[in-house]
């Protein structure tokens, strides 16, 4: 048999390569004689750059970058001849912040800017960006910021050339707009550490700047499917910067040539922390599975926690499989140890 494995990262606990493995561990106990294909994968968020450097290789370029609380760190971006990478969260991500830090207000994304400032001045003519697990809720203003500091001399955005030529693609599976109730600060400000008086503000001032750069440009892209992604960073790139917005998981598996690999698969195994209804609404194991079934390959969904079963099995999933025992409490089931071993486990469950 050939066994694609291709499962999100679980947040917090295994990156898409760690369960990958886990899971080829585990059906290579169970058939030894099978061949086990590992595809690192992203939807744009956590894990995004690891996902094309496996696809594609390139080289990781490091560089320093403020963070979004404006201190200095070291992160890195993807080089691939004239194409550039970049994973938002690994510079203005949420996960750089402590709890008790998070304020979306103060929040900022110039360190994104700072790595378009960089990947621009090594030569880079296409930017593939990863909006995901943003700590920000700024409207990018703090990326288009970076690159005035860099690039203009009078401190004007009209002054900057340098992007002229640079291509930016964005990718996200967030359709959301950039203000409103389903927009950037409604839906996704409470979880960087939004109060709802804040959520108002934030909204509030995303308007402003969007009514501001509509009147300066001539254009108008605040209720574009993707502006809402990151904290409206998804905007910028749109309104400033002519971006194409991509699905994600669609531009990485187009990327990586994924519908070759189907060609003679048996089994493709995806998976991500917690799968119910949302799955079906655009993310990454969704993606798989559309792209699975136009070969004809069933695919197994396994996941931390499962909600919805009938939904998933209906849409199409061969299988529906949930790692954790149902009494193993929630902070063992977090532990990266405890879920590679409830993978590999749950793989020697398969039948051959």
């Amino acid at each position: 048999m050939k066994i694609i494995a291709a499962i999100d990262s679980f947040k917090g606990c295994l990156t898409s390569a760690e369960a990958n493995q886990a899971a080829s561990e585990g059906i290579m106990a169970k058939m030894p004689e099978a061949e086990v294909v590992q595809v690192p994968v992203s939807d744009g968020g956590e894990g995004w750059l690891e996902a094309f450097y496996a696809a594609m290789g390139g080289e990781i370029v490091e560089v320093n970058v403020k963070d979004p609380m404006m201190r200095t760190i070291v992160t890195q971006y993807l080089v691939q001849g004239d194409m550039a990478v970049i994973e938002i969260a690994k510079a203005s991500g949420l996960t750089l912040v402590k709890p008790e830090e998070r304020n979306p207000m103060v929040a900022t994304s110039y360190g994104t800017g700072q790595l378009v400032v960089d990947a621009v001045r090594r030569g880079c003519k296409h930017i593939i960006v990863g909006l995901g697990g943003s700590a920000t809720s700024d409207c990018g203003i703090g990326m288009l910021r970076a690159i005035i500091d860099s690039f203009s001399n009078g401190g004007n955005w009209d002054d900057v050339r340098e992007l002229d030529d640079v291509r930016f693609t964005i990718a996200t599976d967030v359709t959301n707009p950039l203000c409103g109730e389903n927009g950037a600060a409604f839906v996704f400000a409470p979880q960087k550490g939004a109060t709802p008086e804040m959520v108002l503000d934030l909204d509030a001032r995303a308007k402003r700047f969007a009514e501001t750069s509509a009147k300066h440009l001539g254009r108008d892209w605040q209720d574009s499917p993707g502006a809402g992604a990151a904290g409206g960073l998804g905007y910028a790139f749109l309104q400033y910067m002519n971006a194409e917005c991509r699905s994600g998981i669609e531009l990485l598996l187009d990327t990586i040539h994924f519908d070759d690999l189907l060609q003679d698969a048996d089994l493709v195994i995806t998976g991500e922390g917690s799968a119910d209804r949302q799955t079906l609404m655009g993310k990454l194991p969704y993606g798989i599975l559309q792209r699975a079934q136009k070969h004809d390959v069933p695919v197994m969904l396994m996941a931390g926690r499962i909600a919805d079963e009938q939904q998933l099995m209906a849409a199409g999933f061969a299988r529906v499989a949930c790692i954790n025992p149902p009494d193993l409490p929630l902070e063992i089931a977090l532990q990266p140890a405890t879920a590679k071993e409830n993978i590999r486990k749950k793989m020697l469950s398969l039948d051959n």
